[in-house]
């Protein structure tokens, strides 16, 4: 048999915290080179000699990243409901645990083909611009939107080589996939001059690559087995199909809230004037960078509560929302203690004008909140993701966006940036309270009654 064929069987050996560190950390290392290609991206195209290039790409990258942001639940969902089928043991659910989102993706990005000068114009009737920016985003836009397909249909990839526990095949070609994209940004941009193009180029040969180094690792890890006797029907059965879809659905609801939190944020940082601004996007990378630490330990915790409630192991559920809990708490206090720390040589690493350094020291105390109220939420959401269960993150949510639109309207007016770092860590710090009580009833709904 291929040595690299997936493993089903179904053994249940106490899980230790070596354990779930060694599923989680190459989650982390996985997870952070995402905003570290947007950072290499922004260096190539600044060792140009007009700063519209960087605009361009600042722009045109920006409608990509929201864009499949959105949709980012093709990932989440393919991940629990893959995990659940291997704890299961079947093979056949496992195989449907694919190829269904993976349909579903695939009409997404055409889709997104078809209407690609309506999705354009939008873009950039919202996103204000000079002319030469616009020029140039358009440019990124017009190359980039090909590769629609195959980022969606690479998130189904990573979501079932993730759910299946294939973590350091999926660390390994997403490594891969990254530096290819950064070396041809080199070429393209330095080399052979293509400017904004070149960068879009670059994306787009990665993405195409990733998908088909996606599928050939499939192939190789023999997820079709040779018995399985393939009834497409079953693909659009009414029970699994419907599933798919509400969790998906409940999943895109949630992101259009982080998505409006996060765009108010940025608009009106943009208000208060030009040095907010640049500190504020300081102050949210680094936010970035800090959440998606801490959603290593969530991924982790997504799998293994898949496995559980699919393989039906309690102690295994009870163990890892334990372990989430600790190793989320450890992570959250470590990183805000190494932020207090190192924060005066941290943010140097962003820009050197001392206005800005000074207005980010300024609000630095509120990043330090960050972790510390956010990080429970964010393990709530890998153990709700591993069960399938998207209604709570999907309630929790909104009622957290209803505390966010309050708080912003009522403390921006009155304490200006600080207000604004206000209501944002009260938002964040109520995804945890709202989504804390629907915890104490997953269990029995695993369970007893079953998933769905």
């Amino acid at each position: 048999m291929n040595t690299l064929a997936v493993d089903l069987s179904n053994n249940r050996p106490a899980l230790t915290n070596r354990k779930y560190l060694a599923l989680a950390i190459p989650l982390i290392i996985s997870t952070l080179t995402t905003p570290l290609l947007g950072a290499v991206d922004t260096a190539v195209v600044g060792h140009l000699s007009d700063p519209v290039f960087i605009g361009g790409v600042a722009v045109g990258s920006l409608i990509f990243s929201q864009l499949y942001w959105l949709l980012g639940f093709l990932r989440v969902s393919t991940s629990g409901f893959t995990a659940q089928a291997k704890g299961a043991n079947n093979r056949e659910e496992l195989f449907y645990s694919f190829i269904r989102p993976f349909l579903l993706a695939a009409m997404l990005g055409c889709f997104f083909l078809l209407i690609q000068s309506p999705i354009k114009w939008v873009a950039f009737s919202i996103i204000q611009s000079s002319e030469g920016v616009y020029v140039q985003a358009a440019n990124y836009f017009d190359i980039r939107i090909w590769g629609a397909p195959f980022a969606l249909i690479n998130y189904v990839i990573l979501g079932w080589l993730v759910g299946s526990s294939q973590i350091r095949i999926t660390v390994f070609s997403q490594i891969f996939i990254n530096v290819l994209n950064i070396i041809l940004n080199v070429v393209f941009v330095l080399n052979f001059n293509l400017g904004v193009q070149g960068v879009a180029l670059a994306s787009l040969i990665a993405e195409i690559s990733s998908v088909v180094i996606g599928l050939v690792i499939l192939w190789k890890l023999n997820m079709i087995p040779k018995d399985l006797n393939t009834q497409w029907k079953k693909l659009f059965q009414h029970g699994p199909f419907v599933k798919m879809l509400q969790v998906n659905r409940d999943l895109f609801i949630r992101t259009v809230c982080l998505l409006t939190v996060f765009t108010m944020f940025t608009s009106k940082s943009g208000q208060m004037g030009e040095v907010e601004l640049a500190a504020n996007a300081i102050l949210y990378q680094l936010h970035l960078i800090l959440a998606y630490f801490i959603s290593g330990f969530s991924n982790a915790s997504s799998i293994l509560i898949g496995r559980a409630v699919g393989g039906k192991q309690i102690d295994l559920y009870d163990a890892t929302v334990k372990m989430s809990a600790k190793w989320g708490g450890i992570a959250a206090v470590t990183l805000t203690l190494l932020l207090l720390l190192f924060s005066d040589w941290i943010l140097p690493l962003f820009t050197s004008i001392e206005e800005v350094l000074l207005m980010a020291n300024q609000f630095m105390y509120w990043l330090l909140l960050f972790p510390l109220v956010s990080f429970w939420g964010l393990q709530l959401y890998g153990i709700f993701t591993g069960a399938t269960e998207g209604r709570p993150l999907r309630n929790s949510i909104i009622l957290s966006l209803l505390i966010f639109l309050i708080s912003y309207y009522v403390f921006v007016p009155i304490l200006g940036n600080h207000g604004l770092w206000l209501a944002f860590i009260l938002f964040s710090l109520a995804r945890s309270i709202f989504l804390w009580p629907y915890l104490l009833s997953l269990k029995s709904k695993c369970f007893t009654n079953g998933v769905g």
